[in-house]
């Protein structure tokens, strides 16, 4: 118990102090973490509460600014409701800011993870990952603020044309 309460304390000082070289891997490597050599991890990156131990950040890695990585789910009143697994993050991965990464996932050396994506699967070695660029999807006529409703906004939506049959 007074082991988990200083894993839980190291994890909260590890997301906001200074030190993405230096303290911040430490903090985590304290908390069971396996962490390689020159890994770079930003403030308010989340690494599993309960399971840090199942991490492994290899050497040259780059996790970036609020990036969580979860190692497990529990649903339900009973620790039994359980699913998780290792994750691995290989020699010179760049994971960007704003990613999540799920149980049981490997990112492949040299990878590189855009931003804002949700890793669910494993990446191979030196791939570029994430969702294709967002784009227009509708034409706003009614502006979303206070002077109108959200139904007037939904209705003034027209969608756009892209050429393409659907």
């Amino acid at each position: 118990m007074i082991k988990n309460l200083v894993s839980r304390l190291f994890h909260r000082l590890a997301f906001v102090m200074p030190g993405g070289t230096s303290l911040r891997p430490w903090l985590h490597k304290m908390r069971g973490t396996k962490i390689g050599k020159n890994v770079w991890i930003s403030r308010m990156v989340y690494i599993d509460e309960l399971h840090p131990e199942i991490v492994t950040i290899h050497d040259n890695c780059t996790i970036g600014l609020r990036t969580s990585i979860f190692t497990h789910f529990y649903w339900g009143p009973r620790k039994s409701n359980y699913t998780g697994g290792k994750v691995v993050i290989e020699k010179d991965a760049f994971i960007g800011p704003h990613c999540v990464i799920l149980p049981n996932v490997r990112v492949g050396q040299g990878a590189v993870v855009k931003a804002g994506t949700i890793v669910t699967k494993d990446v191979p070695p030196y791939t570029l990952w994430g969702a294709p660029s967002a784009g227009p999807i509708g034409k706003v006529t009614v502006p979303l603020t206070p002077e109108h409703t959200y139904e007037d906004f939904i209705r003034g939506l027209k969608p756009l044309r892209t050429g393409k049959k659907r």
